[in-house]
């Protein structure tokens, strides 16, 4: 049976299929199209228009704004949106550490998955005129690109991304109170982490970043074997950042170990959704249309 025209667009936000593209600037096009492609034909009310350029229409606004060709296709009413209502500062922030090298049963490590969402959210804020920087970051911060929407901008952080190398041991906390001290002014802060580190000190970071007024979305990537443990027999089992070996029989501890992973989870929902922090779990073998629109969401509520 043919492929239809969604079906074709859900492949090109297929992990197996970007993994094989060449540069990170294909990549992230290839991404955000894709999802664009399809997103004008989806069920999600409110995102089949372009949002760079509208938001809903709030009780106040004149009528005379109200765009009836996006209220045919949609169904909400929308207005025309003033420059200064469409740009933002976006912080993308990688983490690089050792651990994001991991590869198990996804098409790409965890930092490569990582680089790619990095860059298509990029290549998004790019189109929606928003200023964007990028941050990586092991136990310090490696590399930064401040936020800025000049012209030549999106490129350099599509290069930097192309040329990311894996840092040594994590500490997501330390560079997320160093940026939530140098921001001063309210703006959108993406992290995308494993956050396979101490979780009360990543919790502390991202609610300083919060508490200073910055809204903040936490990805959690991880791969398919972490999230589902499909290991058996007697395996060693080896910490890429410490080196760290042990050898245990895997049908006898994955009961302890998802149960440890699903405590993690609980507590970074409790801790970061409480404080109005977006938090998003991500498997590196499912398509990245689910990130996108989860920082649409986000996006569309700060507005």
């Amino acid at each position: 049976m043919p492929a239809t025209a969604a079906n074709r667009d859900l492949r090109f936000l297929d992990p197996a299929v970007i993994a094989r593209l060449g540069t990170m600037e294909l990549k992230a096009r290839t991404v955000v199209e894709g999802f664009l492609s399809g997103l004008h034909r989806s069920p999600y009310k409110g995102f089949s228009v372009e949002f760079a350029e509208y938001r809903q229409y709030l009780p106040g606004d004149d009528l005379s704004t109200l765009d009836w060709k996006v209220y045919a296709r949609s169904d909400r009413f929308y207005v025309k949106k003033f420059e200064e209502e469409t740009n933002l500062d976006g912080h993308l922030l990688l983490d690089v550490s050792r651990s994001m090298t991991y590869r198990g049963g996804g098409p790409m490590t965890k930092l490569e998955y990582g680089s790619v969402l990095a860059a298509s959210l990029a290549y998004l804020m790019h189109r929606q005129r928003d200023a964007t920087g990028l941050i990586a970051f092991d136990e310090r911060i490696l590399a930064r690109l401040p936020a800025s929407a000049r012209p030549g901008h999106l490129h350099a952080i599509l290069l930097a991304l192309d040329k990311m190398a894996p840092g040594e041991r994590s500490n997501v906390g330390r560079p997320l109170h160093q940026l939530a001290e140098a921001l001063v002014k309210r703006s959108l802060a993406v992290l995308i982490s494993d956050l396979l580190d101490d979780p009360e000190t990543a919790v502390k970071g991202l609610k300083h970043l919060r508490h200073r007024g910055t809204d903040v979305i936490v990805f959690q990537v991880l791969d398919p074997y972490e999230l589902t443990f499909p290991f058996k027999g007697a395996s060693r089992f080896t910490d890429v950042e410490s080196a760290d070996e042990i050898t245990a029989d895997a049908s006898r501890v994955r009961a302890s170990y998802l149960d440890a992973l699903a405590a993690m989870r609980g507590n970074y929902e409790r801790e970061l959704r409480g404080t109005g922090i977006d938090y998003v779990v991500l498997d590196t073998s499912k398509p990245l249309d689910f990130a996108l629109l989860a920082y649409l969401d986000a996006r569309s509520r700060r507005q």
